[in-house]
């Protein structure tokens, strides 16, 4: 049965890592929403500080039917991002109509500072404190504490699939 497995949260709270070892354990396929804004320039467009919602629905247009190709095969995809606009989710999940997870990554903003300042691409504090406020207001899906080790987390996430 194929699924769709939403990794959300703020700047620096591991979705990616998480996403990508989660993958193979399930046998599932990775897409990154970061990847698709920057190849299709759509992070430009802001709104209250963070990028519009607008720009996330196109990203949908080109997300879907990518996972489509996956899940038609029976092939659980999972997408990565800070999916802090519910119109962002609401409309992945309409236009891809199956079951799915949503699984918040949750840690302190001190950390996903932290964390962002020891990646080879930073975005800065500011950034980092304004997804941070836009990502814990939008209360979505199972919290995830992803202060434990990494193989901890993935197999928390894989006990509710």
């Amino acid at each position: 049965m194929s699924y769709l497995v939403i990794i959300r949260g703020p700047l620096g709270a591991g979705k990616t890592t998480i996403a990508k070892k989660l993958a193979p354990k399930i046998k599932g396929k990775y897409i990154s929403v970061d990847d698709i804004l920057r190849i299709y320039k759509l992070g430009y467009d802001t709104e209250d500080g963070n990028i519009s919602q607008k720009s996330f629905l196109k990203t949908n247009e080109v997300l879907a039917p990518k996972a489509k190709k996956f899940l038609d095969k029976n092939i659980p995809v999972i997408f990565d991002g800070n999916f802090y606009w519910p119109s962002h989710i609401d409309d992945l999940a309409q236009r891809l109509k199956v079951k799915h997870y949503i699984f918040t990554m949750h840690v302190p903003l001190e950390v996903c500072i932290k964390r962002d300042k020891d990646r080879d691409k930073t975005y800065g504090v500011e950034a980092a404190k304004a997804v941070y406020k836009r990502s814990v207001a939008l209360q979505r899906g199972i919290i995830i504490d992803t202060l434990q080790p990494e193989d901890d987390t993935v197999e928390q996430i894989i006990s509710f699939l």
